[in-house]
């Protein structure tokens, strides 16, 4: 297949090429800059890397596009302190972007469309496990644009006929994770505090449980759904399997922890209900979280230029979160 990955030289976009490749495709890589992660496979003839700005509609050629079977979009921005302090900017890469890559796809005959979105659409307190029918109620910039993204996506599908399928992310981990300096996902954020041997920083007594899905389930899970028939439909990429943010701190080892105030708007659990992926997809999870956090130990090399994740730059992050919700 010929096949276009926006926001290829992120964590999720860079392990998708390198599947993408390794199963023997041509990949054109669209993203506003080429990451270490790409660059390892430049020697690759079947890699295309082009570097533009995706919410300016100008540079968004629908020549990009033409004669791809597959689009993979996963360009935007994530984390939800961020979002909460720039939202603007959230939403012109989040939403801006992706309306501009649906327009040029619409003026070509792509085969598929897989939107990257995310479960934090659900909210606070979604039923447990959450369906992919439960109620949506984003908390957070971040995650409104991303729920934008796909009604944008699924307008494309029932205007346009446009053969979209949306994936909703749960808490997805591995080897390149993207960490960032003020905030990141806990999984990012203990590593950090792993190699710069600080202590975990524990969000109120760890018992909170998160549906921690490894990079190469969700890989295989949007491969099944541009492989497929299937249009038009929203499915869960997932576990269903959640386990406490102790049980992380538990395999990661090595050091103390200290706790942190809860932050209001942060859900107990993140639990997916995956039945409809298995049903309609075939998808079923191959990586235990053991499984799982072993591997990211064994490339932890990966990460050697992880920012630090003091108590205190946690602490001032989350007096952002409180100031927005307090």
């Amino acid at each position: 297949m010929k096949v276009i990955v926006t926001g290829a030289s992120g964590f999720i976009g860079s392990h998708l090429v390198e599947r993408l490749l390794s199963d023997g495709h041509k990949v054109t890589a669209l993203d506003f800059v080429v990451s270490d992660f790409i660059k390892a496979f430049r020697k690759e003839k079947k890699l295309k890397v082009h570097v533009l700005d995706l919410a300016d509609e100008t540079v968004v050629n629908p020549a990009y596009f033409q004669n791809i079977d597959w689009v993979f979009h996963l360009a935007g921005y994530s984390d939800i302190v961020p979002s909460i302090l720039r939202p603007a900017e959230y939403h012109r890469a989040n939403v801006t972007v992706t309306v501009n890559v649906l327009e040029a796809c619409r003026k070509v005959n792509i085969k598929k469309f897989v939107y990257a979105a995310s479960s934090t659409c659900y909210g606070k307190n979604p039923p447990v496990p959450t369906p992919e029918t439960a109620p949506i109620a984003p908390q957070f910039p971040y995650a409104l644009t991303k729920y934008l993204g796909e009604l944008y996506a699924l307008h494309y599908f029932q205007v346009y006929k446009l053969p979209v399928v949306s994936l909703r992310f749960f808490n997805v981990y591995g080897p390149r994770s993207r960490v960032s300096g003020d905030y990141g996902p806990v999984f990012s954020t203990f590593m950090a505090q792993k190699i710069n041997n600080k202590p975990y920083t524990v969000v109120g007594d760890g018992s909170q449980k998160r549906d921690f899905t490894y990079v190469s389930d969700v890989v295989a899970a949007m491969i099944a759904a541009a492989r497929s028939n299937v249009v038009g439909e929203v499915f869960n990429v997932g576990t269903g399997n959640p386990q406490s943010v102790n049980r992380l701190v538990e395999l990661l080892g090595g050091q103390r922890r200290v706790h942190i105030p809860k932050r209001p708007g942060e859900p107990d659990s993140t639990h997916a209900d995956i039945t409809k992926i298995k049903k309609v997809l075939g998808f079923r999870p191959q990586v235990s979280f053991e499984e799982g956090v072993g591997e990211v130990l064994a490339h932890i090399h990966d990460w050697d230029k992880a920012p630090i994740f003091t108590p205190a730059a946690i602490k001032k992050a989350t007096k952002d979160w409180f100031r927005y919700l307090g």
